[in-house]
């Protein structure tokens, strides 16, 4: 009898999985005691889902590709006066890169050498990250680099939860043009803004989290790197798991 029920509820599983793959929002299974058998029951999409494994978590949001162009967000950007942070900048700097990118890379914020230039990592910590990338096998050109915010913050502060919020939609845009397959996040204050989580950059780092199908890899910043170099190893482990998945990726689409 245990392994009849073991069998049983092995294959009402099965049946769950699928029916979530045919977007079932909400399943419910309930215990007919007259005879003893497993009944399915869809249920509406607010009602949680109680079923015998506990509750079914609802199937991650997919990103929904847009249309839109670069060209299109930057001139909707314009020159920016929705926050604070153009009083004091000197350029808008831009997302830049392969905009067909398998691979992106999002700071928090440009520093100084990036809002003279209006390009995004090309101080002291970008040189860095421009080679982390030629050591994952990857040119800078081949990749796509951008920030949460576009504009520098005085004496190069973190943005504020407001600053941050004003930007991100626009970064969020260009996601959804590019369509990733991995998004390193660099830092703390980056990580946090796109993944909105409470979570530290030392609890996260080098475990893929999610952002709506997109895998996304939290790593130090290069700017940290160069303050403490031993946290290198580290960083280098979290890029290695970056280049590895997207080798398997190749080579599943040949």
């Amino acid at each position: 009898m245990p392994k009849e029920i073991l069998n049983l509820v092995t294959e009402t599983k099965k049946q769950l999985e699928h029916l979530r793959t045919l977007g079932v929002e909400g399943i419910r299974v309930d215990l007919n005691p007259d005879p003893p058998n497993l009944r399915l029951k869809t249920t509406p999409a607010s009602e949680p889902a109680i079923s015998l494994f506990g509750d079914i978590a609802t199937a991650p949001a997919k990103l929904t590709p847009s249309n839109e162009t670069f060209e299109q967000i930057h001139a909707e950007i314009g020159d920016c006066t929705r926050c604070p942070l153009h009083l004091e900048r000197t350029h808008v700097v831009h997302t830049e890169g392969n905009r067909k990118a398998r691979l992106m890379f999002v700071g928090e914020a440009p520093g100084a050498d990036e809002d003279t230039q209006a390009r995004p990592f090309v101080g002291r910590a970008g040189q860095l990250l421009t080679k982390i990338i030629e050591a994952i096998g990857l040119k800078r050109e081949q990749v796509l680099i951008g920030n949460v915010n576009r504009c520098r913050p005085p004496g190069n502060r973190a943005p504020t939860t407001e600053e941050a919020s004003t930007c991100k939609p626009y970064l969020l845009r260009e996601i959804s043009i590019v369509q990733p397959e991995v998004i390193v996040v660099l830092g703390n204050t980056a990580m946090k803004n796109l993944l909105d989580t409470r979570e530290g950059i030392t609890r996260l780092r080098g475990r893929f989290q999610d952002y709506k199908g997109i895998k996304v890899m939290p790593t130090f910043h290069p700017a940290y790197l160069l303050r403490d170099p031993s946290k290198k190893r580290e960083t280098w482990e979290d890029l290695k798991k970056v280049r590895d998945y997207l080798d398997s990726i190749r080579e599943i689409r040949g």
